[in-house]
């Protein structure tokens, strides 16, 4: 069997972090922003980790 290719949509999305975890950005943040605060605008800036039943599928089609 040959070798497994990374879903490159899902490399550029996601990061494994030391302890294997899965981090993901947030999501709301693309549009529409006139009507949202500033601080919930300032806290969707920062990343947080994915949940473990969606982090195995993010790791299966990162190859991890």
């Amino acid at each position: 069997m040959g070798k497994l290719k990374t879903h490159k949509g899902a490399a550029k999305r996601f990061k494994i972090t030391a302890s294997g975890k899965v981090k993901r950005p947030k999501a709301y943040k693309g549009h529409l922003t006139a009507k949202k605060s500033p601080t919930r605008k300032r806290n969707l800036r920062k990343s947080t980790v994915a949940y473990k039943a969606d982090a195995k599928k993010v790791k299966r089609v990162l190859n991890k």
